[in-house]
């Protein structure tokens, strides 16, 4: 199976953001953050940046990390470009990674109608 190159751009970006956001971000607004995933754009001018955060997140806590997440995004660019040998660094945008509290969700409706029968 091949890989297309955004997909390898990805990768790398989010193990890249991931150690940045742990290590390199002092803003304690994302210290709970986890980097789920990145998608790139086909031209990789784009890049998705899709976290989590620890335990149940109330929606004020999540505008908080998304808040300081977007106040890192040029720290983050810029570090990128230093470790990254790309002709550019992609634009970067935050969203918050719905599908694990979605998977949560389902288990408690699993464990609801086992408790059930």
């Amino acid at each position: 199976m091949e890989f297309k190159r955004s997909q390898r751009v990805a990768d790398l970006l989010h193990k890249e953001i991931a150690d940045l956001v742990l290590r390199r971000v002092k803003d304690p607004r994302v210290t709970s953050l986890t980097v789920t995933s990145v998608r790139v754009s086909d031209d990789l001018k784009f890049a998705r940046v899709f976290y989590c955060l620890m335990g149940k997140a109330a929606d004020e806590e999540k505008q908080t990390a998304l808040d300081g997440l977007n106040q890192a995004r040029g720290f983050i660019r810029q570090e990128l470009g230093k470790r990254l040998h790309m002709r550019s660094v992609p634009q970067l945008s935050f969203q918050y990674d719905e599908s694990l509290d979605y998977g949560d969700k389902i288990e408690r409706l699993l464990k609801e109608l086992k408790k059930d029968e």
